[in-house]
């Protein structure tokens, strides 16, 4: 499930999913996209290799860690209090932060404390540990509810030209009317 939307109250009934957060601090335009169910993902080589990376770089990880279902989040990868979280690279690393921070969030909403995550980059061998901090859930709250702001808006947010434009599944949509000429950065 993504999410309920009542387009005509526009109200996200439900929370929203860990993808809502990371595209909140990606690119607004993307999150209301995403949120008004024009999907670009299924496009996309970038993303298609993103999922191939996450599903065949630990294949027995299904064995041991379970998949988690909250609410409206889906957790792929859970064992023991912590989150495993596979990113392709670590580009728009602040918005994974805040995926799994989101993640750490509604585990503690549902009596789950003590939770850690770890977002792993197997392609660059890197791994970062995320923790749950003090001041942690009111920042959480401010991102849900500039969610629900941001999509409940009646016409979708301006383009903002950005370094990662050009690796988006989106591109080819927010870039459709741009000319020849106007230079893309």
């Amino acid at each position: 499930m993504v999410f309920n939307f009542c387009a005509e109250s526009g109200v996200l009934k439900l929370h929203p999913t860990g993808t809502h957060i990371a595209y909140l601090h990606t690119c607004h335009r993307k999150l209301w996209l995403f949120a008004h169910g024009i999907r670009m993902e299924h496009t996309s080589d970038i993303v298609a290799e993103g999922k191939l990376i996450g599903e065949t770089s630990y294949s027995d990880r299904s064995k041991k860690y379970t998949e988690l279902e909250l609410e409206d989040i889906k957790i792929d990868f859970y064992d023991a209090k912590v989150i495993h979280e596979v990113k392709k690279t670590d580009k728009v690393e602040r918005a994974h932060i805040a995926q799994v921070k989101y993640y750490l969030y509604m585990l503690s909403k549902n009596g789950i404390e003590g939770a850690s995550a770890l977002l792993e980059y197997p392609k660059m061998r890197q791994t970062q540990i995320v923790e749950w901090e003090e001041g942690d859930q009111s920042v959480v709250q401010g991102w849900v509810r500039e969610v629900k702001d941001l999509i409940s808006l009646e016409h979708c947010p301006p383009l903002e030209k950005k370094s990662i434009c050009r690796s988006c599944s989106y591109f080819d949509f927010c870039y459709a009317t741009e000319s020849a000429g106007n230079e893309l950065f």
